[in-house]
């Protein structure tokens, strides 16, 4: 592992020692399919992703390590260090974790494999409070109000809600603390807890357990209407942008790097040729103005890669930025529209796909789609746009598990209404300072094209980072 000598590593621990009694199955419920991934794999992506994530331990259910082990290796999961068996309870499967860790110290993160829906920026959270932090938690205020009932079902206590949280997971810590707190629980023969900071918090008392705040979205799939709730999430939720780049890091990534953009002479593919060229990529832009190329076209898209490939020999990054914006209501919609349309929104993304694949397979590169906000909803005069737009998202996730075992990355940015030339063609001028600027969805388009992240929307709003 490449560790910086000035941190202790940071482990990632997927529990996922649980089994499916009250989802009434057979296996275990982090093997549950949910939006085409079992719950056990969009939690290992959302922690192999995360840059901070130096490594991950699975601890898995007994009997059920070779899923585990399918996934991994067809996730093309590097960071996966180590997959063993949970044990009898919550408490045994994290002493496992800790022994398989060693006694070097470390920032440990655990957190429960269905609890799939885990955002970026609370792992980044609980990471960032272990350094001045022993323990950490994750919670979220209560709703509801919370009664306290007695072994005769009526009500002892009611209390204030200011001061209760609903705890969730990740719960992270420094390894030598956790491992400490085990080590006097094992003396106590009363000792029972349901999670670690329990441990933590009954043991070593005089040690604080920072909160950090949760997400309703981080919920746990442990009853039936769990699972459909979780599919439906996965449906609309989006995912946050990478962390901006260093001007170093930038170069470090692009340069030598081939990047084919389609949509590349106006707007948000112009910006996206001019910073990776900046950044010391080579740039091959192809649109109908430029070069005569029709996206729609597979005899185009094959003469645009065969050219590609004389010239620079390798292709790392494939973008499509081209679209049209077709409005009105579709019983006045020409038959010619209705087709333009639908061939430039979304079967150009396809035959791009399918002719750029084998060239990304071969370098373990990516490809960038665009979506719109009208994706989630078809709206009123949009409706060749949105629906071209939600199939667009449906290909970006399909895809990225399509070519997951080849490393190549698909994703998918999501720009809030941009200033872009279609977009003033399509509803004329607008007031200033109501739309994106172009280069900074380009931004970060560049930062999801370099990044580890596949089979996600990235939502770009005009308080996004890179925005």
């Amino acid at each position: 592992m490449d560790v910086s000598s000035t941190r202790p590593r940071r482990v990632a621990v997927l529990l996922a020692g649980g089994v499916g009694v009250r989802i009434g199955l057979d296996i275990p419920k982090q093997l549950i399919k949910v939006a085409g991934k079992t719950l056990l794999e969009h939690t290992l992506a959302a922690l192999h992703e995360h840059a901070m994530v130096d490594e991950i331990v699975v601890m898995m259910a007994p009997g059920h390590l070779d899923a585990v082990r399918a996934i991994v290796r067809d996730g093309g999961y590097d960071k996966v260090s180590a997959i063993h068996e949970g044990g009898a309870t919550r408490n045994e499967t994290t002493q496992r974790a800790l022994e398989t860790l060693g006694p070097e110290e470390s920032h440990v993160l655990f957190h429960e494999a269905v609890r799939p829906l885990v955002s970026q920026r609370i792992i980044t959270e609980c990471f960032e409070a272990l350094h001045q932090h022993p323990a950490v938690d994750v919670a979220i205020p209560s709703a509801d109000t919370i009664i306290e009932v007695g072994p005769d079902n009526t009500i002892r206590n009611i209390p204030s809600r200011a001061a209760l949280r609903r705890g969730q997971t990740p719960q992270a810590f420094r390894s030598s603390v956790l491992r400490h707190a085990y080590e006097l629980a094992g003396q106590d023969p009363t000792f029972e807890a349901t999670d670690d900071c329990t441990v933590v918090l009954r043991y070593l008392p005089d040690e604080p357990i920072w909160v950090v705040r949760g997400d309703e979205r981080n919920m746990k799939v442990t009853d039936p209407i769990d699972v459909y709730l979780a599919d439906k999430l996965f449906q609309l939720v989006t995912t946050e942008a990478p962390e901006p780049l260093s001007e170093d890091d930038y170069r470090a990534a692009l340069s030598g790097r081939t990047v084919v953009v389609f949509g590349g002479s106006y707007g948000i593919g112009a910006d996206i040729c001019r910073l990776a060229e900046q950044h010391g990529a080579r740039v091959f832009s192809f649109s109908r103005s430029s070069t005569g190329t029709h996206v729609e076209r597979r005899a185009d898209l094959v003469a645009a890669a065969e050219r590609v490939m004389a010239e620079s020999g390798r292709i790392d990054h494939v973008v499509n930025t081209a679209g049209v914006l077709p409005r009105g209501a579709l019983l006045d919609t020409s038959e010619e529209t209705v087709f333009a349309a639908t061939d430039i929104n979304y079967l150009a993304p396809v035959f791009i796909a399918q002719v750029f694949h084998p060239h990304l397979a071969v370098t373990r590169g990516s490809m960038l789609l665009f979506t719109s906000s009208s994706y989630t909803r078809g709206r009123s005069g949009y409706s060749l746009y949105s629906s071209a737009k939600a199939a667009t998202v449906n290909l970006t996730q399909a895809l990225a598990d399509e070519w997951a075992g080849d490393g190549v990355r698909v994703n998918c940015v999501n720009p809030e209404r941009t200033a872009t030339p279609m977009r003033t063609k399509a509803f004329g001028d607008e007031p200033a300072g109501s739309l994106l600027e172009s280069e900074a969805v380009a931004r970060t388009s560049l930062d999801v094209m370099v990044s580890d992240f596949t089979g996600h929307v990235i939502d770009v709003r005009r308080d996004s980072p890179s925005a």
